[in-house]
């Protein structure tokens, strides 16, 4: 198996676990009510279409060099990080704004937190920090930056998550406002991974 196709392998795998990851958090984010639960499945979207950016960047920068593209067509790879930088901006100032709105105005919403709603977190941090580890593996073989990108993104998902966990824990001792203040949370860690992640884009 040559170098390539380890890279698309790491890059589909990564995309079905995007794609499962999305189903099951809004499934229980729309039962539970939970804003944070709601918030972290919008992110796992964003997830989903990073991954297959990823996917067709790693498939693209393996093509040889041309004439219009003489040094080959590995930038590419720079280029599906820095969107993947871009929606995650957007999707933190989304979540912040919606997590202020609850909070400030004092409408926390109805959360129902269940078995499952525990479930499907705990799992969503086994996957991403498996995720995360082997993306990384596969990144330092092949030298690739958009696996290395994805990979720094899910380590990051693997606390935004724990603190959806935190949220509603809040929420079963009784206290409402953990959830608004959990969203808020999961803001502020997309806003940060998108930092470091265009940091490292731009730099390279």
């Amino acid at each position: 198996m040559t170098m390539q196709d380890v890279k698309q392998q790491a890059a589909l795998g990564s995309i079905a676990a995007s794609g499962g990851l999305t189903l099951a958090k809004l499934i229980v984010g729309l039962l539970s009510g939970s804003l944070a639960v709601l918030s972290e499945a919008a992110h796992s979207l964003l997830d989903l279409a990073a991954t297959v950016f990823t996917y067709f960047a790693v498939r693209i920068s393996g093509k040889p060099a041309d004439q219009e593209h003489q040094y080959g067509h590995g930038k590419i790879e720079s280029m599906a990080a820095l969107a993947e930088t871009a929606l995650l901006f957007v999707l933190s100032a989304l979540v912040i704004l919606k997590a202020a709105e609850r909070l400030v105005g004092g409408a926390t919403g109805v959360v129902q937190v269940g078995g499952a709603t525990f479930a499907v977190m705990v799992v969503s941090i086994a996957v991403d920090f498996f995720r995360a580890r082997l993306l990384s593996r596969v990144a330092e073989q092949t030298s690739s930056q958009a696996l290395e990108a994805d990979a720094l993104h899910f380590g990051s998902d693997m606390w935004s998550s724990l603190a959806v966990l935190v949220g509603l824990g809040g929420v079963a001792l009784g206290f409402p406002r953990a959830d608004a203040v959990a969203a808020g949370v999961v803001g502020v860690f997309v806003c940060l991974a998108g930092w470091r992640l265009g940091k490292r884009t731009i730099d390279t």
